[in-house]
């Protein structure tokens, strides 16, 4: 059996905080951000695809043009709440916003 030096291991939050600082800072909210926008445009390409589905056809049941959608499904814009719902409601997700 194969010995591994953990000592030579660091973990996730070490490496985030030395390239984009230390939660709670304002370099480290712009990458969680740019992060959560990318995490969420990788779900509903994701069943997008599933559904076998185009851009363009999304868009037209969302009410939306193919650009915007393909700008949400990079992570590169700041989707709003409304039309997160839309789209998700076109791509038949469905889920119960929980607040606390």
């Amino acid at each position: 059996m194969r010995k591994i030096d953990t000592s030579k291991l660091i973990n996730a939050e070490t490496v985030l905080t030395a390239k984009y600082g230390a939660p709670g800072t304002e370099s480290r909210r712009e990458f969680d951000e740019k992060a959560r926008a990318y995490y969420y445009g990788v779900i509903l390409r994701d069943r997008r695809k599933e559904l076998k589905m185009t851009q363009k056809e999304l868009a037209e049941k969302a009410g939306m043009v193919r650009s915007y959608i393909a700008r949400v499904e990079r992570g590169e814009t700041d989707i709003q709440l409304s039309s997160f719902l839309r789209i998700a409601h076109a791509l038949r997700i469905s889920f119960t916003p929980t607040f606390s």
